[in-house]
């Protein structure tokens, strides 16, 4: 699965923590607050999510861009603490 992740973070701090915890899960950066990773599965994602959560707050804002996902795109946003999610289909495979 690909994994993007774009991070807005209010502080330094948490510029800090969130993209050292990123490196540790095996993102790479590839831009100024962008982290990508071709090799992270479901459950490390699902670990990395609860961590990030953790180490933001309310000005932090980070989107994930994941693919594929069932022949889908999910995009799951994390802002003012609560996680939103969107799934768009790719119009591949089954349809729904």
């Amino acid at each position: 699965m690909f994994v993007a992740v774009a991070c807005d973070l209010g502080s330094r701090d948490h510029q800090d923590r969130v993209y050292s915890s990123l490196v540790e899960y095996g993102f790479k950066k590839v831009h100024e607050g962008l982290y990508e990773s071709f090799t992270i599965n479901d459950q490390g994602l699902l670990r990395l999510k609860k961590e990030l959560d953790r180490q933001t707050d309310s000005y932090d804002s980070l989107r994930f861009y994941q693919y594929p996902m069932e022949n889908t795109l999910v995009i799951s946003v994390l802002k003012e603490k609560k996680w939103r999610k969107t799934v768009v289909s790719t119009g591949r495979g089954r349809q729904t």
